[in-house]
């Protein structure tokens, strides 16, 4: 059974979700803060965390920052706040997705099914050095000069398919259909938000990538070779921020 840490400060909403998700065979371990909530994730790791941004005691993004620093396990936010910057700092933090209350219950299952996809790793697969990097797509891990990168779901679902796709122009739609799902296409600042936190973790110098590549207006490349210096775009600068 799918184990299930749900973090939220209504009792009645985390009351729901219990009852819900335990009905579609998960088991479910709820927090109302989020010192418990890290506390829960550290001595009781669940396959899936359902976390609120409005915590009595921190900011749901701290939480996540805070699980991201040693585990991958796929979060995905629940908050009433609707407003983009909100949106971007839970996914800048380490979020895998982000469901806007009112939410459905069949919209929730939805998602949960699908960041659990994305984390599943494939039993055997290609390795593939580039510059400091290596990149092994079976296990589903990234070392970099020897020490193991962290990256949520989401980030390797991106890195997955440019390194698959190494060398060739992948457009945004392609990126965003096949790691966020065929309802999704437009939704061009949600890549650009994990394309930075990718060059963080990955590049030497992120303001100057050598590995993932922007084609302005078009998508994205990964070079296992260190790329040709070529002059950028306006476009391209506000993609690098």
């Amino acid at each position: 059974m799918k184990r299930v840490l749900a973090v939220d400060d209504e009792p009645q909403l985390l009351r729901a979700l219990q009852i819900n998700l335990r009905a579609e065979g998960y088991t479910v371990v709820v927090a109302t803060n989020g010192t418990e909530a890290l506390r829960l994730a550290a001595s009781e790791p669940p396959d899936v965390l359902v976390l609120d941004l409005g915590l009595p005691d921190m900011n749901g993004a701290e939480v996540i920052r805070g699980i991201r620093g040693w585990s991958d396990v796929p979060i995905v936010v629940l908050s009433a706040r609707h407003g983009s910057a909100d949106k971007v700092e839970a996914l800048d933090a380490g979020a895998d997705d982000y469901v806007t209350k009112p939410f459905g219950l069949d919209e929730l299952l939805a998602r949960l099914r699908a960041v659990e996809r994305r984390s599943v790793r494939a039993p055997a697969g290609e390795v593939i050095g580039a510059g400091d990097l290596l990149i092994d797509l079976g296990a589903g891990t990234v070392t970099r000069r020897g020490e193991r990168v962290h990256l949520t779901p989401r980030e390797w679902g991106v890195l997955q398919m440019l390194v698959s796709n190494r060398g060739k122009l992948v457009t945004q739609r392609q990126i965003l259909q096949s790691v966020w799902g065929p309802d999704y296409g437009e939704e061009s600042q949600y890549l650009r938000v994990y394309m930075v936190q990718l060059r963080r973790k990955l590049e030497t110098d992120p303001a100057h990538p050598r590995h993932l590549i922007t084609e302005a207006g078009r998508g994205y490349r990964f070079e296992d070779a260190d790329a040709q210096a070529e002059p950028r775009t306006e476009g391209e600068q506000r993609d690098l921020r």
